[in-house]
C-alpha cells in the first residue's frame, strides 16, 4: 500500500513539474493557415529585399580612383563621348514622379509599395530595367535570328505539305470513289478495310472543307460555332475507328454493318443506311424480359445466339462515340448529296 502511494505521489510531482501540458498531436486550422502567411510574408519581404539590393547595386557610386602625383587632373569637364563610359550614379536617375510611375506601369508593377519612398521607387524601378537589359542582351539577337529562321522552314513546310497534301487528295478520291461491295463480307473481309477507310475519310474531309467554306458572318453564329465545334469532335471520336480500320482488328459483325452504311451511303440510300446503323448501334436481337429459358436445360452455345445482332453502343464509351459520329457523318452526305428518291431520306 505504501508502495502505491510512492507510485502515485510520483506521478503527481511529474505532472506537476510539467505545467500539466500534454503533446497535442492535432494543429487548428487557423494555426496552420496563420503559419503558412507567415510564411508567404517573409518571402515576400525577402524578395523585396534581394529587388533593393539589386538597385543599390546598380546605381552606387563607382570606386574613387588613386590620383596620380605626376600628371596634374585638369579642372576642365571631358566632353560627352570621350572616355570610357561608367555606371550612372543614383543622381542621374533622377526622373520625376510621373515618368517612374509611366514606366512601372507599362511593366505592370505597383507604382507604390508600402513605406516606400520616392527614391525607394526609382530604384525599384531601376532594377527592373536592368533585368530587362540583361535578357535582352542575352536572348534578343538569338530570338530574332530564331524566328527568322522559323518563319522560312514554315513557309518552306506549307509549300511541301501542300503539294504533299494534294497529291495524297488526288490519291484518296480515286480510291474512295471505289464502290463497297457487300459480297466481299463474305469472299474476303480484308479488302473491305480500306474501301470503307478511304470512304470514311473523303466523307470527313468533304464535311471539314463545307465548315470552312461557308461565308464569314454564318461561321461567327452561334448556330455556325456548334457545327464547327461538332464537325471537329466527330473527327476526334473517329480516330479510333479509323486506327482498328487501318489494323484490320474490328470484330466482322460491325465490320458487316460499317461496310453495309458505306454501301448504301454511295448509293445515296440513306433510308437502308439508317437502318443498317441501327442495327449496328441498337441491335435487333430479342431482349428476353422475365423468362429467359424454357427447358430445364441450358441449350449449348446458347450465348452465341444473334451474336451479330447485339447493340455494339453498349461496348465501351469510345465505340458509342465513333457509332454516334458515323450517324453524323451520314447526315451530312444526305445534306451534301441528296438522294434522287424522297422516299430514301433520313428522317
Amino acid at each position: 500500500m505504501d508502495a502505491l502511494k510512492a507510485e502515485i505521489a510520483a506521478k503527481r510531482k511529474n505532472i506537476e513539474t510539467d505545467g500539466g501540458a500534454r503533446p497535442n498531436k492535432y494543429v487548428r486550422r487557423g494555426d496552420l493557415d496563420r503559419a503558412q502567411e507567415e510564411q508567404k510574408r517573409k518571402e515576400q519581404e525577402e524578395k523585396e529585399r534581394l529587388v533593393k539590393e539589386e538597385a543599390a547595386k546598380a546605381v552606387e557610386l563607382p570606386p574613387p580612383q588613386p590620383k596620380s602625383t605626376s600628371v596634374p587632373l585638369s579642372k576642365s569637364p571631358l566632353p560627352s563621348g570621350h572616355g570610357s563610359e561608367s555606371p550612372k550614379p543614383e543622381g542621374t536617375f533622377n526622373i520625376s514622379n510621373e515618368e517612374t510611375i509611366r514606366r512601372l506601369r507599362a511593366r505592370s508593377q505597383p507604382i507604390r509599395l508600402f513605406a516606400e519612398s520616392d527614391k525607394d521607387r526609382r530604384l525599384r524601378l531601376r532594377a527592373l530595367e536592368l533585368i530587362e537589359e540583361k535578357g535582352h542582351d542575352r536572348q534578343g539577337g538569338q530570338n530574332d535570328f530564331k524566328k527568322a529562321l522559323e518563319d522560312v522552314e514554315n513557309v518552306e513546310r506549307e509549300m511541301r505539305t501542300k503539294d504533299k497534301g494534294k497529291k495524297k487528295e488526288d490519291d484518296l478520291t480515286a480510291t474512295s470513289s471505289a464502290l463497297v461491295d457487300l459480297n466481299l463480307i463474305k469472299t474476303d473481309p480484308d479488302k473491305l478495310y480500306p474501301l470503307v477507310y478511304y470512304a470514311l475519310k473523303r466523307t470527313l474531309k468533304e464535311w471539314e472543307e463545307a465548315m470552312d467554306e461557308r461565308p464569314e458572318h454564318v461561321k461567327r453564329t452561334h448556330q455556325g460555332k456548334l457545327a464547327a465545334a461538332t464537325q471537329v469532335q466527330s473527327a476526334e471520336y473517329l480516330k479510333p475507328l479509323f486506327k482498328t480500320l487501318r489494323q484490320r482488328a474490328l470484330p466482322p459483325d460491325m465490320l458487316a454493318r460499317i461496310a453495309e452504311i458505306v454501301h448504301h451511303m454511295q448509293k445515296r440510300q440513306y433510308q437502308r443506311a439508317n437502318d443498317a446503323y441501327l442495327r449496328l448501334s441498337i441491335g435487333n436481337a430479342p431482349w428476353p424480359i422475365g423468362v429467359t429459358m424454357v427447358g430445364i436445360h441450358e441449350r449449348s452455345a446458347r450465348e452465341k445466339i444473334s451474336s451479330d445482332q447485339v447493340a455494339h453502343v453498349l461496348n465501351d464509351e469510345v465505340s458509342r462515340k465513333y457509332i454516334q459520329s458515323l450517324k453524323r457523318l451520314l447526315t451530312f452526305a444526305q445534306t451534301k448529296y441528296p438522294p434522287e428518291d424522297v422516299s430514301q431520306l433520313m428522317g
